[in-house]
């Protein structure tokens, strides 16, 4: 029996995971899964986009930008996976302009799929383990973002909200249901380009349920954990700002585009270059290099932190390079614009050993 239960460990590190990290009313990393990013392009240049983004990605980056949608409609989709193939990120999106602004929606999932519940590997009558008692089950994490931007009467001055309904789900054992809104603003005025994000705006709000039978709840009593209780998980606010500035050259056939992003948070000292209590800065820069808007090369550097020394009384300073590429092919068959897009990127490690892959796809109906 005590061989068993050291099967039944996987569960509980989730579930006990999950009970200790939303014992308290308000986190530092809530809704993680929400800061991963969206867009091959985006990630390519480290999320550096909230002054640039003018496409249907804006709905997630900055709302205010879906002002630079024209045409019918305008979508994407991506696929991504992380952590050696074991979690997967899917998003998709359409943005469509309407007679007073633009209108988007956008869907995203991100999940462990397949995990092993061995709760219920132990036959109560043999009392020996029996493999086709095991039973699989996803722990997965879902937004569904409806967004609106429109012009305003200042030249170049754009605004737009997102409006986020979040739901997360731990196979049947626990769910949670939030809501919250990001609201953003951005400003172009020749080749200057300046935006401003700022996320979970009135705070989100989570709220927690837990459903566990009998048998789960007496593997938690017999390996000391608590069992988990209803709560309320509350995502404080984020600010990110940024100012790029379009540069050309070569019969403007070619542009250089740097943009500059600071991430603003006020939940207390992170592991950041700039930090304090309550406010940290995280900052990360992007570059853009393209040829007659149809080839695209990328990079950028972020997730700064100031972390210990492996050897030293000290603190070193590392950061997570990214690389993109791009290709955009006007007039597909006579329908519209296809985006092709490609990022080396990290979901936050420094270590390198974590790197994807990820393609996105955008499509663009003319009129």
């Amino acid at each position: 029996m005590k061989n068993a239960f050291l099967k039944y460990l996987f569960l509980l590190a989730i579930l006990g995971f999950s009970t200790s990290y939303f014992a308290q009313e308000t986190r530092k990393y809530s809704n993680e899964f929400l800061s991963i990013g969206v867009g091959a392009r985006a990630l390519g240049m480290s999320n550096s986009v909230v002054a640039s983004s003018n496409d249907v990605h804006s709905a997630y980056w900055n709302p205010a930008g879906l002002t630079g949608v024209t045409g019918k409609v305008q979508g994407s989709l991506m696929h991504s996976e992380y952590f050696a193939g074991i979690a997967n990120f899917d998003y998709g999106a359409a943005a469509i302009p309407i007679e007073s602004g633009v209108i988007g929606i956008s869907l995203i999932r991100f999940g462990v799929d397949d995990i092993q519940n061995t709760v219920n590997l132990i036959d109560p009558n043999t009392g020996q383990p029996d493999y086709n008692r095991i039973e699989k089950f996803s722990a997965a994490d879902y937004a569904a973002l409806i967004s609106f931007a429109k012009k305003l009467k200042v030249e170049g001055l754009s605004a737009g909200g997102s409006a986020k309904i979040i739901h997360r789900q731990i196979g049947d054992f626990a769910e949670a249901w939030g809501f919250g809104i990001d609201l953003g603003v951005k400003y172009e005025n020749s080749n200057w380009l300046v935006g401003a994000s700022a996320r979970d705006v009135t705070s989100t709000f989570n709220a927690w349920s837990y459903s566990l039978d009998d048998r789960t709840k007496e593997v938690f009593l017999q390996t000391d954990n608590e069992l988990p209780q209803n709560d309320l998980e509350i995502t404080p606010p984020r600010l990110i700002v940024g100012g790029g500035y379009k540069i050309f050259f070569g019969n403007d056939k070619f542009r250089l585009l740097p943009e500059l992003n600071a991430d603003i948070t006020f939940d207390g000292q992170r592991q950041t270059v700039i930090q304090s209590d309550p406010v940290s800065v995280d900052p990360h820069f992007g570059l853009e290099f393209s040829y007659d808007k149809l080839i695209y090369l990328r990079g950028g550097v972020g997730n700064f932190q100031r972390v210990k020394a492996e050897v030293g009384n000290y603190k070193e300073t590392t950061f997570q390079p990214n690389l993109g590429v791009g290709l955009y092919l006007r007039n597909i068959l006579g329908l519209g614009d296809l985006a092709i897009d490609y990022a080396l990127t990290d979901v936050g490690s420094t270590s390198g050993l974590l790197y994807s892959n990820v393609f996105s796809l955008k499509f663009h109906i003319h009129d």
